[in-house]
């Protein structure tokens, strides 16, 4: 439990990894297995996250033209290509882009605006980025509850790493996309041995959160685009980017 005597603490905190076109449009080069299933579980969260107003940590894969395809997979999310941007509804009416780079630079009060915060990453794991390692280890959250793609690659090591952390960390089981079924399941069960709650969307979307910020619901920044080009949000304060 995260004490309060110190600043904000937010009760939940929503963890968004990887949920792109080029790993959930229907005819995506690298599409998840379980897509069918994954992407209405996934709006069913989205939704649930806008309307009890909870703060939102998502990724986005990231990789430079010309690079090499790795782990097996064809190439997918490059920088700049429609198949590296958000799925449009996974983007919240106020959210802000972090570009990457080698610095810990990265204010630390980003929800007190913006209900989403995006981060790139060029590895699969999220603490590869430095911004996103500071923010995520210093963001003073009673409960970390990840969803997204993918299961044995991506939502795995942010799991055990913010368990490491001391961090309570719940894993959306049945809301995390995969590319091999066995794989997606030793990964659960190495999570939870290691202390990760494992929780089912149907048991989330009962929970009520107290609403600290009343953030916009719908923003002009609707095509996907996590990349700072996107309008003002619904409530006149800016979604953009911030390096």
């Amino acid at each position: 439990m995260v004490g309060h005597e110190n600043g904000r603490a937010w009760q939940c905190v929503l963890v968004d990894l990887n949920t792109q076109r080029d790993f959930l449009d229907p005819v995506a080069r690298c599409r998840v297995r379980n897509g069918r299933q994954f992407v209405p579980a996934a709006r069913r969260v989205v939704a649930w996250a806008k309307w009890n107003h909870v703060p939102v940590v998502s990724s986005v894969d990231c990789h430079r033209n010309g690079e090499s395809p790795h782990d097996g997979f064809p190439r997918h999310c490059v920088d700049g290509t429609l198949g590296q941007r958000k799925i449009p509804w996974t983007l919240f009416g106020a959210h802000i882009s972090i570009e990457g780079d080698s610095t810990l630079s990265v204010p630390l009060d980003l929800f007190d605006e913006y209900q989403q915060v995006i981060f790139r990453k060029r590895t699969h794991d999220l603490f590869g980025n430095p911004k996103a390692d500071r923010f995520l280890t210093q963001l003073r959250a009673e409960e970390f509850v990840l969803f997204g793609v993918g299961l044995e690659f991506s939502v795995e090591p942010l799991a055990l790493g913010l368990l490491a952390r001391n961090r309570k960390v719940t894993v959306l089981a049945d809301c995390c996309g995969y590319w091999s079924a066995s794989e997606a399941d030793l990964a659960l069960r190495r999570m939870h041995a290691k202390g990760v709650d494992l929780a089912a969307v149907e048991q989330l979307l009962h929970r009520r959160l107290r609403r600290l910020i009343r953030y916009p619901l719908h923003g002009n920044g609707s095509d996907g685009r996590p990349d700072g080009n996107c309008s003002p949000g619904g409530n006149g304060r800016g979604s953009g980017s911030r390096r």
